[in-house]
Order: structure tokens, then C-alpha cells, then sequence
């Protein structure tokens, strides 16, 4: 790295996956409390949310300013209790302490009726486990993100996908036979024996529970939908105790093939509503593809974010891998994005995963280090909901090094909640500015190309003026002082992200 008048210039070197530099540092054995600064629940409801921090364990949690009734195991972390009625900011601060010293943060907890104040974080069962998934699937993923400290810097839904429902027809005798009760209730097929035992499960390490369906009569793999039994189906899932549902459009093209607005938006309106009357958060992720611009109006029908793109597993790969072509649909959105509404292009491919063009087998992810740590940029500078979907008993060091970027992933957690702005793209390069909160700005230098190349953004381009601090958020690396543009020297598909202060 070296300074100069007109701006910074930082190199960086080019590596392959599993060989070369970690561009994220470890964590130290001090207490360092991550997560996000602001969080948003209903009058009345149950709360429960682990304090994500890194260091050396054992250690010690406290909080003060916290409602009445509140309980927090001192020794995990874990808060548990109701919600407060009246409606408002509660500002509690947080403090762990180890034999290597201590941290504070404060937290603010918005009662009323906004969730997600910042993107959703956590892991889906889908690109691994397709319908081979199990409750043991689901409960060893949960040990796992709390095993590989995942958890510590603010991962925490515990999410099912599709395929855990009976599938009608079906011949398979884990997966056929009756798909709902007498009564109408719907049932599990026999890998999950018992939903409220698992959900329970995941709640006792502090972490949050997500299950999917469909408006359609079936899912996407052709389980048991929704459609018909939406009222049933949404307090079943709060019996449950399940803390997110994903809505997938599905089989009900075939219900109502009229593709006007309110026809889009209908199926999505009722389930958001009968949502927001159980006695729990239940957060709504909308995925329905980008039809109809549903950003402009995901958040009024009741959900807190919503696809805009089609599948990211199925995207084709051109010159680029295709989670470029599927970020790139996505950035134009920015305006639609804020807190409690998040576009979400689909989940983040890193690790093992299996490829649903090919075998479904989780393999080896194909892409260079520098192509995910840019991956991992484009969808914390787009305030994107970070959901891994690879295989979590098969993470590995550098898999880890790319999620769990403290600074990346308060960028993505800042609470002013905004989505980055498109600076500069061209076939080469793209340029996003992401403002935070304080004044700051995050800024993602990116290289298209296939070579070695440098990318650079003028302070007119990113709206600067006069002297500001740079820190490389990827290394934790304060670089100095910037007067008039920020470059970077990339290898092929690289990135930077400096975060900009002093304005």
C-alpha cells in the first residue's frame, strides 16, 4: 500500500480458494460484540436473541436497560422474554468480559410493528440438502453455527426450506401418505417427527427458526402448498414457534394466471396479514422472482424483504459467474430498500454446495478467492439478507474467512439501511457507494476483468470533498488519509471495500 496526493492505492494480491493470503484477520481472545445496532419486534411478543461476540470463552455477558421480565444467561449470551407493550425505543447496552478484558455496545430495540430493521442473517437448507433434508440436517446446522462461531458475528436464522412437508403421491414412504389432519392442519413428512421439538431446539442456543411454503396447492418440488389453508397453516407455523416464513410462488401460476399487480400481490397480502396476527415475529420473506416490481411494493403487503431475481443456483454462467449477472439485476433496486424492506437476490453459493443444473451433490464451489470475497462484498454493500446455503458440516477455514468479516458485516448491518448506490459499471469495473450511519460511506472497488487491473473512483464520483480517512474493511487496516480519489490495484475478479470516514 502507498499514499499519494491524489488518492490511495492498495495492491492486492492475487491467490487461488484454500492457498495465499485470508484477507479477514482472526478474531482476538478479547471480547469484540458484533450484531446489529438496531432490532425490531412487536408489542407483546416473544423475544429471544443470542449477543453475537467473538473471543476467548469463557466469558460473561451483562446488560443494562433492559425491560422488566428479561432474562440473560450470563454465560451464553442469550436473552429471553416479552416484548414490552408500550411501543417505542428501549435502549439497552451490552458488556462481555473475559479474562482478556471487555466490550460495550448499545442496542436499541424499536417496539412496534417494523422487523428486520437490518438484513436477515442466517443459513437455508436448500442448495445442500434438497429434499434429502432430515431434523437431524436441520438440528446439526444449528450446532454448527454456533460450533464454527458463526453465530458470534451475527448469523442466527436456522432455516428449512422446501421438502419438509409429505409430498402427495409420492411412493416414498418417508415422504407419502396423508399431507394434512382431519382437521385440516398440514403434517410433516416422517424425517420430521416432531416440529415443535425442533424449533425448540433451535431456540435453545439462541438462534431463530425459518420454515417455508407455498400460496400454490403445492411447492416448488411438489409438497404439500398453502393454498386454501393459508389461516391454518400461518398458526400452525406460530405453534411451531418458527420465526420466518418463506413464500414461494410455486404451483400457484396455476391458481390465478392473471399477471396483473393485484393479482401478483393478493396471495402475498393475505399471508403477510394473517402473519402479522399471530402472537409472534414472524418474518415474511416474499420469493416470487422479480415479478411485477415486487420491491416497489413488497414491504405493504407485509414482508420484510423479497427475491428480485430468478434462482441464483440456476443462473447461467457467462464471461462472469453468475451471481454477477444476478447482483447486477438486483443493484439497480436501491431505492426500494430500507429498514424492515430488503431486496434479496438469493443466497450466498460459497463452500460445498450442490449444483441443481448437474447433480444436486454438494461439490466444491468453482470459484477463485478473489471471486467470493467479491461475492460476499456485492451482497453486504447491497444491504442484502445473508443467507449461506453450502454445507455446514463441511465448512473450512477459508469458507468462514469470507462469512465472517466483522466490518463487512456491519456495512451490510448498518442501521441507516441503505442499499449502495451504482457509481460506475461498465464491462470491466463497477463502482457502488453504500452511506452509513454517522456520515460515513462504504465503497466497493470492483475488477470485472479477467486480468489484473486497477479501479479507481474520483471523490466527484462518490460525492467526497477535502481530506477523508480510509480503512480497508476486508484487512481491518487503517490506510491513511484520501484527498481526491480512491484506487486499487486488483487481481482479475477482486474487490476492495474501504470504508470512508472524516468527511
Amino acid at each position: 500500500m502507498s499514499f499519494r496526493h491524489t488518492g490511495l492505492i492498495l495492491a492486492l494480491a492475487a491467490s487461488a480458494w484454500g492457498q495465499g493470503e485470508l484477507w479477514t484477520p482472526k478474531a482476538g481472545p478479547k471480547p469484540q460484540l458484533n450484531g446489529p445496532a438496531v432490532y425490531g419486534a412487536r408489542p407483546g411478543h416473544p423475544f429471544l436473541y443470542r449477543i453475537p461476540c467473538t473471543g476467548q470463552r469463557p466469558m460473561s455477558f451483562s446488560a443494562k436497560g433492559m425491560p422488566a421480565g428479561w432474562k440473560l444467561d450470563a454465560a451464553t449470551g442469550i436473552i429471553s422474554g416479552t416484548v414490552p407493550d408500550k411501543t417505542g425505543p428501549v435502549e439497552i447496552v451490552f458488556e462481555a468480559r473475559n479474562s482478556a478484558g471487555k466490550d460495550r455496545r448499545n442496542f436499541r430495540l424499536e417496539v412496534g410493528d417494523q422487523l428486520s430493521l437490518t438484513p436477515q442473517m442466517g443459513w437455508n437448507h436448500w442448495y445442500t440438502h434438497y429434499e434429502r433434508v432430515t431434523d437431524k440436517t436441520i438440528r446439526n446446522a444449528a450446532d454448527a453455527m454456533v460450533a464454527s462461531g458463526m453465530a458470534d458475528y451475527g448469523y442466527y436464522y436456522v432455516s428449512i426450506d422446501d421438502c419438509w412437508m409429505v409430498k402427495p403421491g409420492s411412493t416414498d414412504l418417508e415422504l407419502g401418505g396423508p399431507a394434512r389432519d382431519s382437521a385440516g392442519r398440514i403434517l410433516m413428512n416422517k424425517r420430521f417427527p416432531d416440529m415443535k421439538a425442533l424449533t425448540d431446539f433451535i431456540h435453545a442456543k439462541g438462534l431463530k427458526a425459518g420454515t417455508y411454503t407455498s400460496p400454490g396447492p403445492k411447492t416448488c418440488a411438489g409438497f404439500e402448498g398453502a393454498y386454501q389453508h393459508e389461516e391454518m397453516d400461518a398458526r400452525t407455523f406460530a405453534e411451531w414457534g418458527f420465526d420466518l416464513l418463506k413464500y414461494d410462488w410455486c404451483s400457484y401460476r396455476n391458481v390465478d394466471k392473471d399477471t396483473s399487480d393485484a393479482a401478483r400481490q393478493k396471495p402475498y397480502k393475505m399471508m403477510g396479514d394473517l402473519l402479522k396476527k399471530q402472537p409472534r415475529d414472524i418474518v415474511m420473506n416474499l420469493c416470487q422472482y422479480g415479478m411485477n416490481n415486487v420491491s416497489s411494493w413488497g414491504a405493504a403487503v407485509g414482508g420484510q424483504s423479497w427475491r428480485t431475481t430468478g434462482d441464483l443456483g440456476l443462473e447461467k454462467d457467462t464471461r462472469l459467474p453468475g451471481f454477477y449477472s444476478i447482483a447486477f439485476k438486483n443493484m439497480v433496486l436501491d431505492k426500494y430498500a430500507g429498514p424492515g424492506a430488503w431486496n434479496d437476490p438469493d443466497y450466498i453459493l460459497i463452500g460445498w454446495y450442490g449444483d441443481p443444473r448437474t447433480t444436486y451433490v454438494p461439490q466444491k464451489a468453482k470459484f477463485t478467492a478473489h471471486e467470493q470475497y467479491s461475492y460476499m462484498s456485492l451482497w453486504s454493500l447491497m444491504a442484502s439478507p445473508l443467507f449461506f446455503s453450502g454445507d455446514m458440516e463441511k465448512l473450512d477455514e477459508f469458507t468462514l474467512n469470507v462469512l465472517c468479516n466483522r466490518e463487512i458485516i456491519a456495512i451490510n448491518q448498518d442501521p441507516l439501511g441503505k442499499q449502495a448506490r451504482v457509481v460506475r459499471k461498465t464491462e470491466n469495473e463497477l463502482v457502488l457507494a453504500k452511506p452509513l450511519a454517522g456520515g460515513g460511506l462504504a465503497v466497493g472497488l470492483f475488477n470485472l476483468s479477467d486480468a489484473a487491473a486497477p479501479v479507481e473512483a474520483t471523490f466527484a464520483d462518490l460525492g467526497l470533498a477535502g481530506s477523508v480517512a480510509v480503512r480497508d474493511a476486508w484487512r481491518y487496516k487503517d490506510l491513511g488519509k484520501a484527498q481526491s480519489k480512491l484506487r486499487a490495484e486488483l487481481a482479475a475478479r477482486s474487490v476492495a471495500v474501504y470504508r470512508i470516514t472524516g468527511r
